[in-house]
C-alpha cells in the first residue's frame, strides 16, 4: 500500500469512491432495495495495483459463493436443530479457518471467507428459514456487483502496475543482496549488517506472495512467475553461502592467513559483485570468468592435506557458488525486464527447469489452535444469545465470528480488533449523522452521491495508509450501513425491522457487543502469546532437520532452503517483539539452514556414488536427527562430542577415498557441518596418529 499522503493516496481514494458509487447506481438499476454489501466489497477488495484488484476479486467471489452455497445447504437441514446447527456452523468455520491458516497464499482468503460468509448470511436469518434462499443469492449478487465494479474502475481508470512496482522491489533487493555480499567478501565484514542481511527471508516472501497476482495484471504484460520463483531460489541460495564464505575467511586470515591468489580472487570478485556490468552477456563472461579462476584455484585434496587445505577448498567452492548465483540472479532480472520471452542468455532455460510452488512452513498446532477459538466463538456467542433472547443476537454472533476468521492468525491478534472498536465508533457517529440527519433531507441519487463524497474521500485516503486503515475500514462500514445505502429512506429494512433510531442504535450496541466479545475470546486462545508461536517455530525446523537426515530419498535443496527461509521470515518479527535477536544461538534458524544445506549434500553423495564412505555417512546423518530430536526450545543445547567424532571419522574416509569427487563433495558437506555444529572445536586432524 502507500505509506504516504499525496497524489497516489488521492487518486486511490477517488478511484475506489467511483467503483462504490458506480456498484450502488448499478444495484440500484437492477432492484435492489438496499445493496450495502455491494458498496462495501467496492471498498474492501480496492488496492493500489490493478492485478491484484483483479485477483483478490476472483479470490472474494469464489469465497462468497461458496459460503453462500454451505448456507442455503445446512439452514434448511438443521433450522429446527439449534443444537446441531450451531455445531455444523462452528465445525464449518473452524474447518475453513483451519484451511486458510495451512495455506499461506493470497487465496487462502477463499477458506476464511467461505466461514464467515456462510455465517453472515446464516446468522441474522435464522428466524426466518423461508428466506434463506433469497438472502443468500442476493449477498452473492450484491458481492458480485461490488466485485464487477471495482474491478473494472481499477483496471480501467489510471491501472497502477503491480508488475512495475514489483520490478523496483526485485531491483531494490538485488541491490541489497550484492551489498551484503560485498561486506561478507570484506576481510573483517561489519557486524552490524548481519541483522539487516536475514531480511533477505522477508524480501523473498515477499516476492512469493505479490507473484501470486501477476497473471491478472491488465495494463502491461506480467512478468512470467517461472522466473520469478528461479529469482526466489537463487537469492536464497546467497545466505547460506555468504555465511560459509565468512566463517572461512576468518578462520583462514587467523590461521596462516589467505594465499596471495586466494586474496586476489576474493578482491576480484568482491569488485565484480559491486559494478557485473549491465548488460546479460557481459555478466555472465565476467562471472563466468571468475568461476573458471576458483576452479583452478582449488586444492587438490587426499590423504594428506591438513585442514586448512581442506578450509581453502571450502572457501573458493562456496566462493563459485556465490558469484554463480549472482550471475543467474542478474540474469533473471534481465529476463524479467525484457519484452519478449525469448531467453536472455543460454542459462534461463536450465534456470526455468524444475521451478514451482515455493514450499512453506505449515503451522497445524498454530492453526488447530486458531480453528478452535474460531468455533468456540460461535457455540460460546450462540449460547448468550440463545440464552439470553437477544433480539439482535443474530447480528452478535455475525460480527463476532468474523474477527477469529480474519484475525486470529497474528501473534497479537488483539491489536486490529482493538483498533476496529475505535473505528467502529466513529462509524456509529458518522453513520447515525447520515441515516437520520443528511440523507433523508435529500432527494436522489446524484444528491446522495454528492453528500456522502466528503467523508468517503478521506477515509479512502485513509484506507491507503496501512496506518489508519484499522481506523478507515470500520468507519466505512457504518457509512456502508442498510440505513444508509437504501434505494428509499426510512422503508423497513427487513420484515418486522424499523428503519428507526432504535434499530440502528440496537444494530450499533449489538457490533460493538461483538467486537469486545471477539476481543475477549481472542486473548483468551491467545494466552501462550508470542513465546508458544516462536516454540512451534523453533520446532518445525527441528524435526524438519531430524527428518531431513533420516530420509534415503533425493534430496530437494532447493525446498529445504526455501521453507528454512520463509520460517525466518516468520520468526524474527516474534524475536524482534520479545527483544531477542534472531542472531542468537538459541533462535538461529540460518545456522540450521545451513545443517540442513549440508545434510542434504550428504545425502546426494550416498546416493550417487558407488565407492563413497556410506556407513560413515550414514552414522553422521542418524547422529544428527538424534542431535535434533533432543533440542528442547530456549534451552542450550548440550555438546554432542560422538557427533563431533562422526563428523572427523567420515571425513578422513571422504579424503582418502580414491574418487576425486567423492573427496571434493564430502570434504565439502562434512566441513559445512563441523563449522556450523562445533565453530569452536579443535580444527580437524586429518592423519590416523594424529587423532586427539
Amino acid at each position: 500500500m502507500m505509506g504516504k499522503w499525496g497524489i497516489d493516496a488521492a487518486i486511490f481514494s477517488l478511484k475506489c469512491f467511483i467503483a462504490a458509487m458506480l456498484a450502488m447506481f448499478v444495484a440500484f438499476s437492477i432492484g435492489l432495495e438496499r445493496p450495502y454489501w455491494a458498496f462495501l466489497t467496492a471498498y474492501i477488495i480496492s488496492g493500489p495495483f490493478a492485478g491484484a484488484v483483479v485477483s483478490r476479486a476472483s479470490i472474494r467471489l469464489i469465497g462468497t459463493l461458496a459460503g453462500a452455497a454451505f448456507s442455503v445447504l445446512v439452514v434448511p437441514l438443521f433450522v429446527h436443530a439449534p443444537v446441531i446447527l450451531v455445531s455444523v456452523m462452528a465445525c464449518w468455520l473452524a474447518l475453513c479457518v483451519f484451511v486458510s491458516l495451512l495455506d499461506r497464499t493470497p487465496t487462502s482468503y477463499i477458506f476464511a471467507l467461505a466461514g464467515y460468509t456462510a455465517g453472515l448470511i446464516v446468522w441474522p436469518t435464522v428466524q426466518a428459514p423461508d428466506h434463506i434462499f433469497d438472502v443468500a443469492s442476493l449477498r452473492a449478487q450484491e458481492i458480485a456487483i461490488g466485485i464487477t465494479c471495482s474491478a473494472l474502475v481499477h483496471a480501467v481508470v489510471l491501472p497502477r502496475s503491480g508488475a512495475q512496482f514489483l520490478m523496483g522491489r526485485i531491483a531494490d533487493i538485488l541491490a541489497d543482496a550484492e551489498r551484503w555480499s560485498r561486506d561478507t567478501l570484506q576481510p573483517a565484514p561489519d557486524p552490524s549488517v548481519d541483522a539487516e542481511r536475514r531480511r533477505l527471508a522477508q524480501d523473498i516472501t515477499e516476492l512469493h506472495q505479490f507473484a501470486t497476482h501477476l497473471p491478472f495484471e491488465t495494463n502491461r504484460p506480467a512478468p512470467r512467475i517461472r522466473v520469478i520463483r528461479a529469482l526466489e531460489d537463487n537469492l536464497a541460495a546467497l545466505m547460506p553461502l555468504g555465511a560459509a564464505i565468512a566463517d572461512r575467511i576468518a578462520f583462514l586470515s587467523g590461521d596462516r592467513g589467505l594465499a596471495p591468489a586466494v586474496d586476489r580472487l576474493i578482491a576480484d570478485a568482491r569488485a565484480w559483485v559491486a559494478d557485473p556490468g549491465g548488460d546479460p552477456a557481459i555478466v555472465e563472461e565476467t562471472g563466468q570468468q571468475l568461476i573458471d579462476r576458483c576452479a583452478a584455484l582449488e586444492p587438490v585434496i587426499d590423504g594428506n592435506s591438513d585442514w586448512h587445505a581442506m578450509m581453502e577448498l571450502s572457501l573458493i567452492a562456496r566462493l563459485s557458488g556465490l558469484i554463480e548465483a549472482h550471475v543467474n540472479c542478474r540474469l533473471l532480472h534481465a529476463q524479467l525486464a525484457s519484452a519478449t520471452r525469448k531467453p536472455v542468455s543460454p542459462r534461463i532455460p536450465a534456470l526455468l527447469e524444475g521451478t514451482g510452488a515455493r514450499p512453506l512452513n505449515r503451522d497445524v498446532a498454530g492453526a488447530v489452535r486458531v480453528a478452535s477459538g474460531a468455533a468456540l466463538t460461535v457455540i460460546i456467542g450462540c449460547t448468550l444469545w440463545i440464552g439470553s433472547g437477544w433480539h439482535d443476537g443474530g447480528t452478535f454472533v455475525m460480527l463476532a465470528s468474523v474477527f477469529p476468521a480474519l484475525f486470529g492468525a497474528l501473534d497479537n491478534g488483539l491489536a486490529p480488533v482493538v483498533g476496529f472498536l475505535k473505528g467502529t465508533a466513529i462509524s456509529v457517529v458518522l453513520g447515525a449523522a447520515y441515516a437520520f440527519a443528511i440523507l433523508p433531507s435529500i432527494d436522489g441519487f446524484p444528491e446522495m452521491v454528492a453528500a456522502l463524497a466528503p467523508p468517503l474521500l478521506v477515509l479512502g485516503s485513509m484506507l491507503s495508509n496501512p496506518r489508519y486503515m484499522g481506523l478507515a475500514l470500520p468507519a466505512l462500514l457504518g457509512l456502508g450501513s442498510p440505513f444508509i445505502v437504501s434505494e428509499q429512506f426510512g422503508v423497513d429494512i427487513g420484515p418486522g425491522v424499523p428503519a428507526n433510531f432504535a434499530t440502528f442504535m440496537n444494530s450499533q450496541v449489538a457490533m460493538m457487543a461483538a467486537i469486545l466479545f471477539a476481543a475477549v475470546m481472542m486473548r483468551i486462545m491467545q494466552t501462550a502469546g508470542i513465546e508458544h508461536a516462536i516454540r512451534r517455530n523453533l520446532r518445525a525446523g527441528w524435526t524438519d532437520i531430524a527428518d531431513h537426515s533420516d530420509n534415503w530419498a533425493r534430496p530437494d535443496i532447493k525446498g529445504w532452503i526455501a521453507r528454512m527461509l520463509d520460517r525466518q521470515a516468520l520468526l524474527e518479527p516474534r524475536l524482534a517483539a520479545m527483544g531477542k535477536s534472531a542472531g542468537e544461538p538459541l533462535y538461529d534458524i540460518l545456522r540450521d539452514l545451513r545443517t540442513g544445506v549440508a545434510i542434504g549434500e550428504l545425502r546426494a553423495l550416498r546416493r550417487d556414488a558407488a565407492i563413497a564412505p556410506r556407513a560413515a555417512l550414514a552414522d553422521v546423518l542418524g547422529r544428527i536427527g538424534a542431535f535434533y530430536r533432543r533440542l528442547v526450545p530456549h534451552r542450550t543445547p548440550q555438546s554432542d562430542p560422538a557427533l563431533l567424532h562422526a563428523i572427523d571419522e567420515a571425513l578422513r574416509q571422504s579424503v582418502a577415498s580414491g574418487a576425486p569427487d567423492v573427496r571434493r563433495r564430502g570434504v565439502l558437506a562434512l566441513i559445512t557441518l563441523r563449522r556450523t555444529m562445533f565453530a569452536d572445536a579443535a580444527p580437524f586432524a586429518g592423519r590416523q596418529e594424529n587423532r586427539p
